[in-house]
């Protein structure tokens, strides 16, 4: 069949029409989201340094970033960083093209700090982060693959890709609940470190929030209470928007007024308190954690986004699974395989499953066949920073 697609049926279930679902987000301050961002940021600044250098993005993965936790003294009213946050850059680039050299160390740590700036408002980079990079040169194994100056880039791994579509009510409500209190919420008081676990069981939802606390903003445990009280109404009235089930929200479930134990923290992110992240450990390419659907283990950050299957499926499956559940298909599931060394628009299968509207046969085929003889948009788009990666 062309281009080995493969579109079936299944008699089963949508999720969000079984017992039980769970879903997890990871927000964007959270310790391993922290290095998901910057990976991608890296990547994204090394694509742009190239393509105005020589007109091509050249050979590079910086999905190896690693986060060692600091550690603070958060009080009331303020407190003190005592061991910066230690980050380090790892991976691969091109750092010379023939006799030029492009400055791999200085653009990656620029887009590090660049990407901690705008994610973090409570830091000072140089007292909060120690950052390094050990970023080395490709392998020339993978290079002739990658300079094979075809039309369509060549695969550099044999490796798979899993989107899913629409997302459930549960889904959708866990990645907004998150968005929304690290955007509309606007509340100072709350860092940007909050993690959303989402437990449906039949038609009675449980959010667990977990937001770290920003010290220098509250000044005694009463205001603390207040502000957690504050932060259950908003999400109250957010969360009805939404949905129409019973949701329950708990937040912060570890505090003990009793023993003035709470989620206290100095810079807003868990990363102060010796918590440790690593790309690829949190939120899948749709940005949840999903543990009732098929998932991929490959980090999707970092990746380069010209012939590197472990980002470029992951992230082209969810659109090929989107758009045909705009058709009208209850639910959609997409596998990408590739075989290294053949063109990434030619995987080995796309198996396209479907419940619901049998009539979305061809269109689901038709879709899937658009995505994959355009699937450089996907470069594009991760290029000019318009796809989420985590």
């Amino acid at each position: 069949m062309s281009k080995n697609i493969v579109v079936e049926f299944q008699d089963t279930l949508p999720v969000e029409k079984q017992p039980v679902e769970l879903v997890e987000r990871k927000g964007i301050g959270h310790p391993d989201s922290l290095c998901d961002g910057i990976a991608e940021s890296v990547s994204r600044a090394l694509c742009k340094e190239y393509l105005k250098r020589f007109g091509m993005i050249l050979h590079h993965n910086t999905d190896q970033v690693e986060l060692v936790g600091g550690a603070a003294r958060p009080v009331f009213g303020g407190g003190e960083m005592i061991k910066p946050v230690y980050i380090l850059l790892s991976g691969r680039a091109t750092t010379y093209v023939e006799k030029e050299r492009i400055p791999i160390p200085e653009i990656a740590i620029d887009s590090a700090k660049n990407y901690l700036k705008k994610t973090l408002r409570n830091i000072d980079i140089d007292e909060f982060f120690e950052i390094d990079q050990r970023i080395g040169e490709s392998s020339a194994d993978l290079r002739h693959v990658f300079e094979d100056n075809t039309e369509i880039p060549r695969s550099n791994d044999t490796s798979f890709g899993v989107g899913f579509a629409p997302l459930s009510p549960t889904e959708k409500l866990v990645l907004e609940t998150e968005r929304y209190i690290n955007g509309k919420m606007d509340m100072e008081e709350v860092g940007e470190d909050v993690k959303v676990m989402g437990v449906r069981k039949r038609d009675k939802i449980t959010l667990t929030v977990a937001a770290a606390m920003v010290s220098k903003y509250i000044y005694d445990l009463d205001h603390y209470r207040s502000v957690i009280e504050e932060i259950h109404s908003k999400l109250e009235n957010f969360t009805a928007g939404i949905t129409d089930k019973d949701v329950q929200i708990d937040i912060n479930t570890g505090d003990d007024y009793e023993k003035n134990s709470v989620y206290l923290t100095y810079t807003g992110t868990s990363a102060e308190q010796g918590d440790d992240g690593s790309v690829g450990r949190g939120n899948r390419a749709n940005g949840l954690i999903t543990p009732y659907r098929p998932m991929s283990m490959e980090a999707t950050s970092g990746k380069n986004p010209v012939n590197h299957v472990g980002k470029i499926y992951n992230l082209l499956s969810n659109e090929i699974a989107e758009d045909i559940a705009e058709e009208g298909a209850e639910q959609v599931y997409v596998r990408l395989m590739s075989q290294i060394g053949e063109p990434i628009d030619q995987p080995l299968v796309a198996s396209v499953q479907l419940i619901g509207n049998r009539s979305l046969e061809n269109k689901a085929r038709e879709i899937t066949e658009y995505w994959l003889e355009n699937i450089t948009e996907i470069t594009r788009l991760c290029v000019e920073g318009k796809i989420k990666t985590f």
